[in-house]
């Protein structure tokens, strides 16, 4: 398992990224990604940097960052699940599913774990309408899903 980086590293590598970018039409975008990757978010602390550095209004960084889902305010848990909303997930069930899911883990959606293990979002169509409805757990997907099984789902989680 690779070595977490210290805050002081996160901000040195991130400077290094913003200088490799500075000056590059849509610089803004690979360096808020190295940020995510970095931080685990891109915060306020670290968008005032990228504001800075790149002289671009803070309010157009909160902007972007909050406009794009693969940009979070706060690092998500060990374990993302997102719930597919998309209509096909809908109509097939997936509101129950994501409430379940949130009565199982006591989590409210969009909401991390006070242990940091869980976070749970609700997500738009992810492209896999004909196994709906789906939730996916980090790189897992489940698909064709009944309420009845989340709990058996969850618990290969939760013992992890």
């Amino acid at each position: 398992m690779a070595k977490k980086l210290s805050q002081e590293e996160c901000f040195a590598k991130l400077n290094e990224a913003i200088e490799v970018h500075k000056g590059s039409q849509g610089a803004l975008m690979p360096i808020l990604h190295e940020a995510q990757h970095l931080f685990g978010a891109v915060p306020l602390d670290v968008q005032k940097v990228i504001s800075k550095a790149l002289s671009i209004p803070l309010a157009e960084i909160y902007g972007v960052v909050t406009f794009y889902s693969q940009f979070t305010l706060e690092p998500n848990g060990e374990f993302l699940i997102g719930v597919c909303m998309g209509t096909a997930c809908y109509v097939k069930g997936s509101g129950p599913i994501l409430d379940r899911i949130s009565r199982e883990l006591n989590l409210p959606v969009k909401t991390t774990s006070q242990d940091g293990k869980f976070t749970l979002i609700d997500t738009r169509c992810i492209g896999a309408c004909g196994l709906a409805p789906v939730i996916t757990i980090n790189d897992d997907v489940y698909g064709r899903l009944t309420e009845a099984e989340i709990p058996s789902i969850l618990a290969k989680y939760i013992n992890a």
